[in-house]
């Protein structure tokens, strides 16, 4: 116990430990949107309002694990870098991708998904976990948009990387 201006104050001590377990989602390699879609589409699908997901990889791109960060509402869901980077960090991982659906089937990323896959970019360059794609599923029909194939992740990249690779 510390004594601090004469009134004692408990100062806890935090483990945090990884152990090592299967991945939960496919053994197989991200190597394509595609492949994405292939391991997430069945559960974002299972939705009928706004879901951000993280998919957390090893540097081989094999699937660690996917972390639901944030439930929100029919048009939105709170996502924040700081809860990103959090399943990132924890998980050990290389890099990821974000995910999250649009129940309304709708694929156009909206100017709040393009301000959120900048900021991501920015913190996950920050801390040197790479950002490989913000991917958007469609409602139920599985359709994909994905930011990387689509040229955005690359425009959205902050110019003044702090973190250079």
């Amino acid at each position: 116990m510390v004594r601090i201006m004469g009134a004692p104050t408990e100062i806890k001590v935090v483990n945090v430990r990884l152990v090592k377990e299967p991945s939960l989602y496919s053994t197989e390699p991200i190597r394509s949107p595609d492949d994405v879609l292939k391991v997430v589409a069945s559960e974002l699908a299972k939705y009928d309002r706004e879901v951000f997901a993280v998919l957390n990889l090893k540097t081989n791109g094999q699937p660690i694990n996917l972390n639901i960060c944030s439930i929100g509402t029919i048009d939105s869901a709170v996502v924040s870098p700081r809860e990103i980077l959090k399943s990132c960090i924890l998980s050990n991982s290389s890099s990821f991708i974000g995910i999250h659906n649009h129940p309304s089937g709708s694929l156009e990323p909206s100017q709040e998904d393009r301000d959120v896959t900048t900021r991501l970019l920015a913190a996950s360059d920050l801390i040197g976990v790479r950002m490989l794609d913000h991917v958007i599923v469609a409602g139920e029909t599985g359709e994909m948009f994905s930011f990387k194939q689509e040229g955005l992740l690359d425009q959205l990249r902050p110019k003044d990387k702090v973190w250079e690779r």
